[in-house]
Formats: structure tokens, sequence, C-alpha cells
């Protein structure tokens, strides 16, 4: 006779006829439960779990430390060797007015060719005209020289606007990564921005004036080479123009957006120029440096944090939030500045520092929306330039404040007139519909 299964309840034994014997089966194994993938818990574990993003990031680190360290030892150089702050003041801005113009040139290029085969070039040549600037200090050449030295470095590339086009070309399809990964990445630059100053003062005090940039060359170069060798996570170039996508400066809603940047970048140069003001008439003019740090501390670890939140459905209303933290956030400098000492404006600058980050890491996002992919670099470097443009006016608007009212505590009220327009500006362009990128 055949062998014959009775079907029984899984719960109950099993029986099974052996020849004219009716038997006991052994009890059937009990059904594995699906094994899940165990995936960490911290995005930026997950972030970093991908082949080649530890490599570039650290290569973006150093090649992004010196853009904090290159204008104040030009500054201390120039003025230690000449004996004129006026004459380093115009030295750096008309840097900052070449990297303006060249700056959206040279992220088209890298659109165009890649990353490495256009950085490269151009890092070289940046280099050139640090080390000709340094040259023409020590040879005391004439002070048209400086001037035209120091604009070659206006071909630097923006290393972390590519670091931001390799994550996004990782994580096109993870939003929520990609937030983690722009907020990182302020994080990053907030970081450069608080030890590059701290950094290059102390070399050019404690060695001698040419030390800042020497060491900035240096890590430049090397964080350059290392980003670059990273092949595997460059994205691929867009070589024709037609398939690239429309130039980002026309998509809808991008001149809104880079006003908005313009207004920002006023804040942080207003700051940085009266808190020096204020920091030398306090008679602390050597830890002016460190009152400063506060701020992009305060921002680094507010980007951190914030990169752990989920995407925004949104990015224009959280874009208008944050720049209206940040405008009633800077209403602390200015109170602080007028009614208690040094160290107390150092915590009200930590405090006032927590919106920046926020604030870059949504308006970025945006410019990746609006941005075609194959021209994201340049959509990024007309952000970058915009907020340099600013810079610029606000330093110039920061120190006029400064003599005109006679104190450098209430020339906290540029910065927080700045503030205040980027917050309108924001507002506006929220209530604009945008074209999804």
């Amino acid at each position: 006779m055949p062998v014959y299964h009775r079907p029984v309840s899984a719960a109950r034994p099993r029986y099974a006829f052996h020849g004219s014997t009716l038997v006991m089966a052994p009890p059937a194994p009990p059904a594995s439960p699906q094994r899940r993938e165990r995936r960490p818990r911290n995005p930026y574990v997950r972030l970093f779990a991908r082949p080649g993003t530890v490599g570039f990031t650290l290569g973006s680190l150093l090649a992004r430390l010196p853009m904090g360290m290159f204008t104040v030892s030009a500054v201390l150089m120039i003025a230690g060797e000449r004996g004129s702050y006026a004459l380093a003041g115009a030295v750096t801005a008309t840097g900052l007015a070449a990297t303006a113009l060249a700056g959206p040139l040279v992220a088209r290029l890298v659109d165009r060719y890649g990353q490495a085969r256009t950085a490269l070039p151009a890092t070289l040549l940046a280099l050139l005209g640090s080390l000709t600037l340094v040259v023409c200090v020590r040879t005391h050449a004439p002070d048209w020289t400086l001037f035209a030295a120091y604009a070659a470095t206006a071909t630097t590339p923006n290393t972390g606007g590519m670091a931001r086009a390799r994550w996004a070309y990782l994580l096109r399809d993870d939003a929520a990564a990609r937030h983690t990964a722009n907020s990182f990445e302020q994080s990053a630059d907030e970081l450069c921005f608080m030890l590059g100053p701290v950094l290059a003062t102390l070399l050019c005090t404690a060695l001698f004036p040419e030390a800042g940039t020497l060491a900035g060359c240096g890590l430049l170069l090397a964080g350059t080479l290392l980003f670059h060798a990273q092949r595997s996570t460059e994205p691929p170039p867009a070589p024709r123009r037609g398939h690239a996508g429309p130039a980002p400066l026309r998509r809808p809603g991008m001149p809104a957006l880079l006003l908005v940047f313009l207004a920002t970048g006023a804040v942080f140069g207003a700051l940085e120029v009266v808190t020096l003001a204020y920091a030398d008439g306090a008679g602390h003019r050597a830890a002016a440096g460190v009152v400063l740090a506060c701020q992009a501390a305060g921002s680094a670890l507010a980007g951190l944090a914030f990169g752990a939140l989920p995407p925004a459905r949104s990015d224009r209303r959280r874009m208008a939030g944050c720049v209206a933290a940040m405008a009633a956030l800077m209403t602390l400098p200015l109170l602080v500045s007028l009614t208690a000492p040094l160290p107390l404006l150092a915590g009200a600058l930590l405090v006032a520092g927590m919106a920046t980050a926020p604030t870059m890491v949504t308006g970025m996002a945006l410019v990746q929306r609006l941005t075609p992919a194959g021209r994201l670099n340049e959509g990024m470097t007309l952000a970058v330039t915009a907020l340099l443009a600013g810079i610029a006016a606000g330093s110039a608007s920061g120190g006029w404040a400064t003599e005109a009212l006679g104190s450098a505590g209430w020339a906290y009220t540029v910065p927080l007139a700045a503030a205040a327009s980027a917050a309108v500006l924001a507002t506006l362009l929220a209530a604009r519909p945008v074209a999804p990128g």
C-alpha cells in the first residue's frame, strides 16, 4: 500500500501509514521567519555606508578648510608687510568680485566636462595666484600686482557645490537621505569657516605672515587630489548644452531665491565686520576669532540636528520659517552688545547662529529642485555667488555703520536689517508657485 498523509492541523501531531502500520511522522520544522536586513537607525551612518562617500567627504573637508583661511591670511599678510588695512581690504574685495564673475563660469565647465577634468586645472591656476601673491608681498612689488595675483585665485572651484552634486547623484531616488546629506554638507561648511580663520590667525601670528596662505595652499591641493581620486562617485558630465536643460537663472523662482541668498550673505558679512570692530573696541582683538567661531559652532550643531529631521513637504515654506527665525534671533547680538560684556556676546552669537544652517540647507535644497540635473554645479555656484556678493555688501555696510553710528553695538542693526529683508523676500518666494526641478 502506498504511503499517504492525512491532512492535519499544523498544531497537532502528524500521522502516516507505513504499510499496514500507523506511525507518527516527525514534526515539521517550524517556519523560519523572514530575515530582515538590519539598517542602522542613525541617518548619518546610513549615509556613509555607501562606497566612496567617506573618501570624497574627507577630501572635500580638506579642500574647503582653506576657504575660511585665505581671506584672513591675505589681510594679515598684506597689512603686516605693507602696513595698510585699507589696501588689504581692497585686495580681498577685488578677489570676491572676481570670484563672483568666474565662479559660475567654472561651474558651467564642471557640469559640461566633468568634475576632475575641469576642477584640477582650475585649482592649480588658483594656487598659482596665491603663491604669486606671497611672492609679490615679500618682494615689495607694486600694489597693482597684489590685485592681479589675488584675482587669479577666483578660479578656485566650489568644492562644497561639487560634493552636494555627488550626493544628489548618488541619492537621486532617496529624498530623505538627500536632506541628511545637505545638512551634513552645510555643517561641514560651518566647521571649515569656524576653524579656518582661527587656524589662519594662529599661523600668521605665531610663525610668519605668509604661513596662513602657504598652509592653505597645501591643504587645498591635498584635498582636491583626494576628492577627485574618488571617481566612482563623480556624476557624469552633460557635454551637450541642449540636453543639459535650461540655464538655472532662467528657471521660475530662481532669481527670487538668489535675492534671498544675497540678503542672507549681507547678514554674514555685516556680522563678521561688526563683531571684529566690537571686540577691537572692547580691547579683546585677539578673541575676535573665537567669538565669531561661536556663531559658526551654533550653526554647525543645528545643521547636524536638522539633518535628522524628515524632509519638508514644502521647501519654500520651510525656507520662509527658517529665515524668519534667523531674523528673530539676530536681535540677540544687538541687545547683548549694548548691555553685556564680550563673553555674553559670544553666547548670543552661538544661539543666533543656530538658524543659519537650517536656512542654508533648505535654500540649497530649493536650488537643487529648480536646477536641471545637468547644470547642478552651475546652479549651486550661482547661490554661492549671490552669497559672496551679499557678504561684500554686508561687510561694507557694517564697516560704514560702525564709524557712522559711533558704536559697534548699534552697528548690529545692519545684520538685523539684512535678516529682516531676507525674511520678507523668503515670504514672497513662498507665496509664489515654483516649478519643480
